[in-house]
């Protein structure tokens, strides 16, 4: 077992829901184990400025259905340097934190890579981004509540559709993993889904468009913002040019991704997550992200988990080929 007396949480990169329920896990766990458990705001800009303040049970308090982060989160250019990460070195030791827990994505585990190489505090990593783009974990926090989310509109988005016989393009987010879309595209039953890990077959796509067009009144199409195909309106563009008699529509779904009260799945999920980071630190982890697969609890060095998954399910690509007639 380790030494650790005194902790410390804070949320990184983008929001994602869920981050609030891993903060309350992290918080209640310390206090379980007699740690003394603090908050850092904004991330690691508040740890260069010192933005860090003690937590009790209350302070997590009705917080577990929360999206966001009470925590809040920023970007920092002073961390990317070495002073920064040096003043933010001292502003720990001064409040005598000797263990840190961070919740974010990859540039949250970028950061803490290198935190941790320069000054030895050890860190343990939660996985909270909505992209699932991770390595060492099935499922990150927020990503099973944004895929919710855009089955949410995309339902409402088709009713519409099916009412006026129209070809709506949707774009979700994924500026480099399309494993919202093509799960998101499965479940709404989209004709075509288009992510940034394939090149976009035009052909193949105006033909399957061709091909039911007698079979639907609707149609959706789903696209991931990062797509080699330059975005919905692009999308839109080719395919009016194709089938000028098509009645088309684009809708941007953006940051209501972000938002919204966690599911059951991402509650649970951040839950137990936490409640693992902080015995992690007590048994002497340092320099990993802890995650789940096939419901096992692993531990993956931050360099690992950092690099971004580049391939994808082949299965799930197939599986919306075959649905789509």
């Amino acid at each position: 077992m380790s030494n650790i007396k005194n902790i410390a949480v804070f949320t990184s990169g983008g929001d994602a829901p869920g981050m609030n329920a891993a903060i309350r896990a992290v918080v209640r766990t310390g206090l379980y184990y007699n740690l003394n458990v603090f908050g850092i705001r904004k991330g690691y800009d508040g740890m260069v400025h010192d933005d860090i303040f003690p937590m009790d049970a209350k302070s997590v308090a009705n917080i577990i259905q929360r999206g966001g982060t009470i925590l809040k989160t920023a970007r920092s250019e002073e961390f990317r340097t070495v002073e920064g990460r040096k003043q933010a070195y001292e502003n720990l030791k001064k409040h005598g934190i000797d263990g840190l827990v961070a919740i974010g994505g990859d540039g949250t585990f970028t950061g803490a890579s290198k935190f941790f190489e320069e000054h030895q505090i050890p860190i343990i990593g939660l996985p909270g981004t909505i992209d699932n783009d991770l390595v060492g974990t099935d499922f990150t926090i927020g990503y099973d509540t944004a895929i919710n989310t855009v089955i949410e509109a995309v339902d409402k988005i088709r009713d519409t559709a099916e009412s006026h016989d129209r070809v709506f393009v949707v774009e979700v987010m994924g500026r480099d993993s399309g494993l919202i879309a093509l799960r998101a595209g499965i479940s709404v039953g989209a004709e075509c889904v288009l992510i940034p890990e394939i090149k976009v077959d035009y052909s193949a796509m105006m033909d399957r468009l061709d091909r039911t067009r007698k079979n639907k009144a609707s149609r959706v199409i789903i696209v991931a913002e990062g797509d080699d195909a330059g975005g919905a309106f692009a999308v839109a563009e080719r395919i009016k040019e194709r089938f000028p008699h098509y009645d088309m529509r684009v809708s941007i779904l953006g940051h209501i991704q972000r938002g919204g009260s966690p599911t059951c799945m991402d509650r649970v999920l951040a839950s137990r997550l936490g409640v693992t980071a902080v015995e992690a630190l007590l048994k002497g982890h340092q320099g990993e992200m802890v995650g789940l697969i096939h419901s096992d609890v692993v531990y993956t060095p931050f360099n690992k988990a950092i690099k971004h998954l580049g391939t994808i399910n082949e299965d799930l690509l197939r599986i919306v080929d075959i649905l789509s007639l």
